[in-house]
């Protein structure tokens, strides 16, 4: 026996509405803060940061890459023995170009709020900028060790 009509049809709908409730759709639009996790307001300050030392830097400034990584592995250089690295630099190497790592945890533990934050990923993107290009971190922002980062 093969049922048909208007109830059938339904079971075979995959959006089907189940309850007579509508139909289902996210609890928060894209917009919203809420949608924004934490990893993604992180990866903003680091951008945001960097953004800042553009006008400074010049053309050169372009072929420099950002990353972030949750944590640094867990062999450290021989240089880094004073505790858990913040950032590190890799400089250009053949066709690949320079590339600046932020790490995001060890950031996350040393700030209490998001002002603290802020402050500290700028610190940390201007020390690693200035390393890289061979340049006090005073010298290339203003700004640089100014908890307000006004």
């Amino acid at each position: 026996m093969t049922s048909s009509g208007p109830s059938a049809a339904r079971a075979r709908d995959p959006r089907r509405d189940r309850h007579g409730r509508g139909v289902r759709g996210p609890l928060a639009w894209p917009s919203v803060p809420a949608m924004v996790s934490r990893r993604e307001r992180f990866d903003d300050l680091v951008l945001d940061s960097a953004a800042r030392l553009e006008g400074r830097l010049g053309p050169r400034f372009h072929e420099v890459e950002f990353a972030v990584e949750d944590v640094p592995t867990s062999e450290p250089a021989p240089w880094e023995r004073d505790g858990v690295p913040l950032g590190r630099v890799f400089p250009a190497h053949g066709r690949q170009p320079a590339r600046i790592v932020i790490y995001r945890r060890p950031i996350e533990a040393r700030a209490q709020d998001q002002r603290e934050l802020t402050a500290v990923v700028g610190d940390v993107v201007v020390e690693q900028v200035a390393a890289l290009f061979g340049v006090q971190p005073g010298d290339l922002d203003p700004r640089y060790g100014d908890v307000d980062g006004d």
